[in-house]
């Protein structure tokens, strides 16, 4: 158990934030906060949030001057204690060397602490879609981060930190954050994508100790934050699980290890953190839920499932799957990362695993699929669920796509378009709002809901077959709740003049031949849904990509009808 208090030092009469994290589950939580003369404030009943890590969280006042001492009991006494004094100005944690100082390390408590910010983050109703444009805009709301303005600099006011990562760079921004917060260490790698058959490789590392001469705190860890994304790229995710120079390590797959701030690096460069994991219950599936973040800065939740993230075992394109990153520690005055050996054998991780690589994807996916729904699946309700997830992804396209719409009406002229392989992994206006990575998965996903009634019929012991029915008679059921799902679920994308247009799941289902060639920002939203030539939904269309584009575009598509990205 370990208990965490915000901001460092509060002044009299401001909230603080308390956060309490364990490996067990507690009952009769009850969180006291005695101030300087003695006497308690009532308890608190926090709300349990489960886990692993399992965590509560509660905000109490302080009020003079003073030592505070906060203390949690469950059932069979005090569990917990952390002091903390009101009215001290923030602490100057001028750094000796490097951006900031160490102060804590990282271990068991330190990770749980990581996980449950991660969580409470990103903490929002199952059945919301939720989204932001940058993620400054989770770390300002003081009612998900619970380090907000934790050292007084004034850092998560709208005047602070400016935080807009993309996918690759989300993880690394959400780690050095929490370490700057907290006084951890923190390193990245430079790391290579992988080219000619070659998976990626990390030869160097850095770390926040490197000197950054900027006088300013806050203006030093931006200027650091951006030195960070300079550097970092998804090949650092994908780099092999058996090398030791790499910023994450692969994980065995258990209720246990899926936990928040893990990562999820694809094949092909997409990267996701784990936010959330939620049981199965009798009445629904168990889920997995992760955010990423897109080229423009969007950060937005994803539910885990086939048809968003991908896996194949390619030892050219590295090894993708569930990792987290290495801690790091200090060795004779220097920092570095721990290796895969002392990772396996420290009692405060121990997690190292390449359990993801022993068959193909199809296995690794049962393997994760059995985690998060242990108990067979009723087919009819796994069906709808699956459609869920795919809707959720073609609700995400149309904010992509609005989003570079409205890029192209502020910036008239031609979007530069990459040559080759290049169109899924570049920088620029291109890399923010054309769409050939996210294309791509979403096709993938097209193909995984189109075959999930075959995959019943194929794997019966995984679903709750009702008694006395064939798996064949199951799959044709599910066949026609496929096409009605699909024919009756709606959603609305703006045509070039603003007028609202509506199309369905099925239409875009039919029109998976026209998404293959729809990632181009220079096109009109009419052409990127796929809208028929001369038809009344094609008649707004005022953009087309250049001819040159076009004919490329059209040299690419066995890319994506084929639904494989192209060797680096």
């Amino acid at each position: 158990m370990t208990l965490l208090t915000s901001p460092a030092s509060p002044a009299p009469g401001a909230q603080v934030r308390i956060v309490a994290a364990a490996e067990h589950p507690l009952d009769d939580v009850t969180v006291t906060l005695l101030g300087p003369d003695g006497v308690a404030l009532p308890p608190t009943r926090p709300v349990r949030h489960d886990g692993p890590p399992w965590w509560w969280y509660v905000e109490a006042r302080a009020g003079a001057p003073g030592a505070y001492r906060v203390e949690l009991a469950a059932a069979g006494g005090t569990r917990a204690c952390a002091e903390l004094r009101a009215g001290n100005p923030p602490a100057a944690r001028a750094p000796a060397r490097g951006v900031w100082s160490v102060t804590r390390a990282w271990d068991r408590t330190t990770e749980n602490l990581f996980a449950v910010w991660v969580a409470k983050l990103f903490d929002d109703p199952l059945d919301a879609e939720p989204s932001w444009h940058g993620l400054d805009q989770v770390t300002r709301d003081p009612q998900r981060n619970f380090l907000h303005d934790h050292l007084g600099l004034g850092e998560d006011e709208p005047g602070g930190l400016r935080l807009a990562p993309d996918c690759a760079d989300l993880p690394y921004v959400l780690r050095a954050y929490f370490a700057w917060k907290l006084g951890l260490p923190f390193g990245y790698s430079e790391c290579s994508r992988g080219a000619g058959g070659h998976p990626p490789a990390c030869p160097r590392w850095h770390s926040m100790l490197e000197p950054l001469p900027v006088a300013d705190p806050l203006a030093r860890v931006q200027r650091f934050f951006a030195r960070v994304a300079d550097v970092v790229q998804s090949g650092a995710g994908r780099a092999p699980a058996t090398d030791d120079h790499t910023d994450f390590y692969p994980i065995r797959i258990a209720a246990d290890t899926l936990r928040p701030g893990t990562i999820y690096a694809d094949p092909y460069g997409h990267t996701l953190v784990v936010v959330r994991r939620v049981p199965q219950t009798p009445a629904a599936a168990g889920l997995l839920l992760a955010v990423d973040a897109q080229p423009d800065g969007t950060v937005a939740r994803k539910r885990f499932w086939r048809g968003n993230f991908l896996f194949a075992v390619d030892p050219a394109l590295g090894s993708p799957g569930f990792k987290r990153f290495r801690p790091i520690v200090r060795d004779d005055g220097s920092l570095r990362p721990l290796g895969n050996r002392e990772l396996a054998a420290s009692p405060d991780y121990g997690d190292y695993s390449l359990e993801q690589y022993a068959g193909d994807a199809e296995a690794f996916y049962e393997r994760v699929d059995a985690v998060i729904s242990p108990a067979p699946l009723d087919p009819a309700r796994a069906l709808r669920e699956t459609i869920d997830a795919l809707e959720e992804q073609v609700r995400a396209r149309v904010r992509s796509i609005a989003n570079g719409d409205a890029y192209a009406a502020r910036h008239p002229g031609v979007i530069p378009m990459p040559e080759g392989a290049a169109i899924f992994e570049t920088t620029g206006a291109w890399e923010d709002y054309a769409t050939p990575a996210r294309d791509l998965r979403l096709l993938i996903a097209l193909d995984v809901v189109r075959g999930f009634p075959a995959r019943v019929e194929a794997h019966p012991e995984r679903f709750a077959i009702p008694a006395g029915r064939a798996p064949a008679t199951v799959r044709a059921d599910l066949e026609a709740a496929l096409a009605a799902e699909l024919a009756a679920r709606r959603f609305t994308y703006l045509r070039s003049d603003g007028s609202p247009w509506t199309l369905t799941l099925a239409d875009v289902v039919a029109r998976s031949g026209a998404l293959e060639v729809g990632y181009n920002p220079n096109d009109c939203p009419e052409v990127r849904w796929g809208a028929p030539p001369g038809s009344a939904e094609a008649s707004t269309c005022t953009r087309r990509a250049p001819a040159e584009q076009t004919a490329r575009m059209a040299r690419y598509r066995p890319w994506f009808h084929e639904r494989r990205r192209p060797p680096r």
